[in-house]
């Protein structure tokens, strides 16, 4: 098998994490391909995303490391032997790579964890909202690109009603419902849509209100992307339309944490089957339907 051109975030993740087991193991690489009896060459591809390693010598890797943690190994184990190939292959010509390794990692998550600043969140967007935004984006493209990209995007949220749906938990600010992206009717049916989606089991919708004097100064964007593994968690940070996968376990953990305070920030989560006469304090479904009487 000839060696991957253009490895995907999770094959790179997975060279990483190999090489991280080799270090934690005191070994060199030239030590560390002798004990998995292979090339030193081939073991350098492999830290490098560019091929794969068995699962036979994932787990020597591991005991030489040290590590007992059945769960993380079959984890890890599982990155290594994936194709990287999915639904958002097709789009690989039209689009840049990092639309498709963020498919590719929500395909492998359990929960995603999304606070916005000033969108909603891609997984919630209607298509004419998605539309708007990607002509109005900081970077202009074709049409046809922006059309290959409502459509991927489309294509993301399939994953929220399929047999194994992640857990979906997305923190809006108010300032994101106030732009009227497309227009009033684009925006009107863009937050029927978060009241709508919020009704799956497995999605939460809140809101930061602008008033709020406790708000949090977070400036930009981001999604913690949680596989079965916690330690192989992602970050996707999206700052001016340039978006960064990060996996370093401490950054993950600050952004879990900053994500649960801003959820104590928020209004109570969306519940579309409270009937309004039982509402005793305020909350996000509250504050949409504030900001949707404008526009109907």
């Amino acid at each position: 098998m000839g060696l991957r051109v253009k490895p995907t975030y999770r094959q790179r993740r997975f060279g990483v994490e190999v090489r991280q087991l080799r270090e934690r193991a005191g070994l060199s690489s030239t030590e560390a391909a002798r004990l998995l009896v292979m090339k030193q060459p081939q073991l350098s591809n492999v830290e490098s995303g560019k091929t794969g390693l068995s699962a036979a010598r994932v787990s020597y890797l591991a005991d030489a490391a040290g590590i007992s943690n059945g769960p993380f190994v079959e984890a890890l184990n599982e990155m290594g032997q994936d194709s990287g190939k999915g639904w958002w292959t097709e789009y690989r010509k039209e689009l840049g790579e990092s639309h498709l390794d963020l498919a590719e990692l929500e395909a492998g998550a359990v929960a995603l964890h999304n606070y916005e600043l000033l969108f909603i969140p891609g997984l919630l967007q209607t298509a004419d909202y998605a539309t708007a935004v990607h002509g109005g984006g900081y970077a202009e493209s074709v049409r046809e690109v922006q059309d290959k990209a409502v459509e991927f995007r489309m294509a993301r949220q399939r994953i929220l009603s399929g047999d194994h749906p992640p857990k979906l938990h997305a923190i809006i600010h108010e300032a994101a419902l106030r732009v009227l992206y497309g227009g009033r009717e684009v925006m009107r049916e863009q937050l029927l849509r978060l009241v709508e989606v919020s009704r799956l089991p497995n999605v939460t919708v809140q809101i930061i209100p602008l008033e709020d004097e406790r708000r949090a100064a977070f400036n930009h964007s981001f999604m913690v992307i949680e596989p079965s593994v916690v330690e192989l968690g992602t970050v996707l940070v999206d700052q001016l339309g340039t978006a960064q996968l990060l996996g370093d376990a401490q950054v993950t953990t600050e952004y879990e944490q900053s994500f649960a305070r801003l959820s104590e920030l928020a209004l109570p989560a969306v519940d579309a089957e409270v009937v309004p006469e039982d509402r005793r304090v305020k909350d996000s479904l509250g504050l949409i339907q504030h900001l949707l009487y404008p526009l109907l």
